[in-house]
């Protein structure tokens, strides 16, 4: 599986971690960047990019990380066809894929030891979708909103 890593500088060493932890473990993994620390450089840039990468590979995942991982996901929901969900430990990873089929997690370097971090990574990756009808109707819901920018009837 693919899995691209994007990260600011918050979140550098977690991602360049996660790059070689996740490599050993057989992943192909893609570094969309940043390259080199830069205490400047802003997150946007790499999250929107690791999601558009995500959106065009259907069967890779993403990684977008920062501080707090709130502006990493923000980020990534603005690429149509990316469902981000901010993992704050094992089970938030494991229920982004098993309810809501998540193909990007974003994680706070700063508030998670890298054991930690690579623990909340690994569930992610390693969780498939129940595809369960009820969690399938609701995905199709955002996805036809995000298609037609039409909101659903209210009940």
């Amino acid at each position: 599986m693919r899995v691209y890593l994007g990260s600011d500088h918050a979140g550098f060493e977690l991602k360049v971690h996660l790059a070689n932890h996740l490599a050993k473990q057989g992943y192909e993994v893609i570094d969309v960047g940043p390259h080199a620390y830069d205490p400047d450089d802003d997150y946007p840039t790499f999250c929107l990019h690791t999601g558009d990468r995500v959106v065009a590979d259907e069967t890779g995942l993403g990684v977008v990380i920062g501080g707090s991982g709130n502006g990493e996901q923000i980020a990534a929901n603005k690429v149509a066809g990316v469902r981000a969900a901010l993992a704050w430990n094992v089970e938030t990873a494991q229920l982004a894929r098993q309810h809501n089929d998540a193909n990007v997690v974003a994680v706070g370097a700063r508030q998670h030891t890298l054991d930690e971090a690579t623990e909340i990574v690994e569930a992610f990756l390693n969780t498939p979708f129940s595809g369960n009808e009820r969690h399938a109707r609701r995905i199709a819901q955002v996805t036809t909103y995000e298609q037609t920018r039409e909101l659903p009837i209210l009940p």
